[in-house]
């Protein structure tokens, strides 16, 4: 089966030790099954270490060495699974981020996830968020549910890239012709949404808490965002079974985009780091996803 991606997907690579945010640092390291076995098997050199490594069994994970980080990582940010082993010795979830599929009816897609800063420079970069192209075969089936969810996507697209249009009524556009508004919680109710969500890092309670939907996007920033907004529903939209999860999808993109907006121009973060932010603490806890996506999905009930 064909495997489809943004026109933007063939230019990425890890930067490795050039990365200003390592995906080696504060996250929990799960070790698949077959990087299981194959560790297994290990029986000197470089191979004991990782084994000593690994704890726990449901699943198993490397321990993290202080400060957070892989105890695989050097000091130079480099993996020493791959210097030591090469690429072939990685675990599952090391070799595909910050990747993610998508089953949809045009057939499997993939993208790259805004939480790694270099795959967040492409996003934010790129014009070609709607150039769908095949990037070589997919494992596995399609398990198409009947609901033509890359269509509701080009619609969106669609709205979305003209320029013509003030990108302020761009967005108000997607909000009535899909029947999404943020306005289904006020801003401090969103605020509060925010701050009771789990959080990798506690701080950004706190600069969440910067959110609001009353902003004027400033001019400098807007492609950029228009960017982002196309990378959210790419990611959240494309996966969509019926109209309820469509809703959500939007609703939650919507969101991100505007918390975007606020970490920008309220607090002076770059839009990089910001989406950063964002997508690690929002997209990669499901338990956070789906909580802003029911507030949504709930007024379609």
């Amino acid at each position: 089966m064909k495997l489809f991606a943004p026109g933007y997907y063939k230019d990425f690579a890890c930067i490795a030790d050039r990365c200003s945010h390592s995906c080696c640092i504060g996250w929990e390291i799960d070790i698949d099954d077959e990087a299981m076995e194959k560790y297994s098997r290990l029986s000197e050199g470089y191979g004991l270490k990782i084994r000593k490594s690994i704890e726990g069994e449901d699943p198993p994970h490397f321990a993290l060495a202080e400060g957070e980080r892989c105890p695989h990582l050097d000091e130079r940010g480099l993996c020493k699974i791959i210097t030591e082993l090469g690429e072939d010795h990685l675990c599952a979830i090391c070799r595909e981020h910050p990747r993610f599929y998508n089953d949809t009816a045009r057939g499997m897609e993939v993208g790259i996830g805004l939480a790694c800063s270099e795959a967040a420079r492409l996003v934010l970069s790129s014009d070609r968020y709607g150039d769908m192209e095949p990037v070589g075969e997919s494992e596995g089936e399609s398990f198409f549910y009947g609901f033509d969810a890359a269509s509701v996507r080009e619609e969106l697209y669609c709205i979305l890239c003209d320029r013509s249009v003030p990108y302020g009524e761009r967005l108000l556009e997607i909000s009535r012709r899909y029947n999404v508004s943020l306005k289904v919680c006020t801003d401090l109710e969103w605020r509060e949404q925010l701050a009771s969500l789990e959080y990798l890092d506690p701080s950004h309670r706190e600069l969440f808490c910067a959110y609001t939907s009353e902003l004027e996007t400033c001019k400098e920033n807007e492609e950029a965002l228009e960017r982002a907004l196309a990378y959210f529903i790419y990611r959240h939209v494309s996966p969509c079974t019926d109209e309820a999860e469509v809703r959500g999808a939007i609703g939650f993109a919507l969101l991100c985009e505007r918390l975007l907006c606020s970490l920008a121009e309220k607090k002076g973060l770059s839009l990089e780091w910001a989406a950063v932010t964002v997508s690690e603490e929002l997209e990669y806890s499901e338990d956070n996803t789906d909580a802003i996506k029911f507030r949504f999905m709930a007024e379609s009930l």
